[in-house]
């Protein structure tokens, strides 16, 4: 019987002795683990170093150092109050001496300013007994009506002002003067823009020659003639019913009326031109 055609054998029976493998001991480095990086791209988001840190590697410590619940916030309940630990009375104020315990137990720290003499005496105390029998022969009644006669009477300062008597009364005052003096400068000031504006002005400008005028007049006469037959010649026309001829007796009359208008300039004296540059 072949002992293997079963996947059984008889060297199986009794079990190999397990062996052992020697753990090698764990790896430690020599360097610090809590040294960061250099030039880490971890943990620089939201801050001065978005780039990078560390780039010399000489950094001690982490440069940005962790900061619990910065992301998603700390876990509910973590700012909680223990209801055991509340703040006892005179908890915040048993170590803090007052001005009078610091005054009794060292008077020397006392400034100069606070050794005042005392400006009224100290309430009596139940154990102190009053002065008794003390009995005077002073008549007050007459001693007030005698310091009263004799007193000297008391002398009224007049304390009313009389503006009368200053030295400026009804003088205008030097600041008014300097006012005034400013004004007058700003209106010499504009009086002076205003005559070169005339003067560029004139010297844009001539009068125009007689013959000029006269020749001027002539043709726009002229035109008024030449105008003024075309106008009456269309007088006939009663009833304008169409556009054209309504358009055409506007135009004449406006020609005609601003032909008179420049006849009337015309004829009167000092007409001034502009020069021809």
């Amino acid at each position: 019987m072949d002992t293997y055609s079963h996947g059984e054998s008889i060297y199986n029976i009794i079990p190999p002795k397990e062996i052992q493998q020697e753990k090698m001991p764990m790896y430690r480095s020599s360097h610090n683990p809590q040294l960061p990086p250099t030039a880490t791209t971890f943990g620089g988001a939201q801050t001065s170093h978005p780039v990078s840190m560390n780039m010399s590697g000489g950094a001690q410590a982490k440069i940005v150092p962790d900061k619990s619940g910065r992301t998603l916030g700390k876990p509910n309940g973590s700012l909680r109050k223990n209801p055991t630990d509340y703040m006892r009375k005179n908890a915040a104020t048993s170590k803090v001496q007052s001005l009078s315990e610091v005054k009794r137990s060292n008077p020397a720290v006392l400034q100069p300013s606070e050794l005042k003499p005392k400006l009224k005496p100290d309430v009596p105390k139940t154990s102190d007994m009053p002065v008794m029998n003390l009995v005077t022969s002073k008549n007050f009644v007459v001693a007030n009506a005698v310091e009263t006669i004799l007193a000297a009477p008391k002398k009224v300062t007049s304390t009313a002002k009389d503006y009368l008597q200053k030295e400026d009364y009804g003088k205008v005052p030097k600041y008014l003067k300097n006012i005034n003096q400013d004004i007058q400068a700003e209106y010499d000031y504009i009086r002076m823009l205003q005559e070169q504006e005339d003067q560029e002005a004139n010297s844009m400008m001539r009068p125009m020659a007689e013959e000029e005028r006269i020749q001027l007049i002539a043709g726009l006469k002229a035109k008024w003639e030449a105008v003024n037959t075309e106008y009456q010649g269309a007088t006939h026309l009663t009833v304008l019913d169409t556009s054209g001829k309504l358009y055409r007796k506007e135009r004449w009359e406006a020609q005609l009326a601003q032909i008179e208008k420049d006849i009337e300039r015309l004829n009167k004296k000092n007409i001034m031109v502009a020069r021809d540059f």
